[in-house]
């Protein structure tokens, strides 16, 4: 089962547009912070949600962090997704099923009601 602190971070416009820039190539946090209308300071608040969540990583390049985006975290929360979907289309198939079995039921039961 997958942490929900990925979904909690990607709930957020602002960190999901962070993830955006990321997935375009690696950045440092100045030019991540020069994107945004808000201040640095809330930058670095998003990026550290990001970092803890497992979604982006960094590496320190001179006086710099130089952050990426973490495939792989992104990969387990698709495939967390998709899981998802495949268990609501299972359910609607058991659904469709039942209701089709219904159906019948009240034809048949018409018929016997005529008779």
């Amino acid at each position: 089962m997958m942490a929900m602190d990925v979904f909690e971070a990607l709930a957020d416009p602002t960190r999901r547009e962070i993830v955006a820039l990321l997935a375009a190539g690696e950045r440092n946090a100045g030019d991540i912070a020069s994107r945004f209308q808000i201040a640095g300071p809330s930058v670095s608040r998003h990026l550290k949600v990001l970092r803890d969540s497992g979604l982006i990583t960094y590496r320190a390049e001179a006086q710099s962090r130089i952050y990426q985006l973490n495939a792989a975290r992104l990969d387990q929360v698709r495939q967390w997704t998709e899981a998802q979907i495949d268990l609501c289309r299972e359910r609607f198939d058991r659904l469709g099923v039942h209701l089709e079995r219904m159906k019948k039921r009240e034809g048949k039961n018409a018929k016997d009601k005529r008779r």
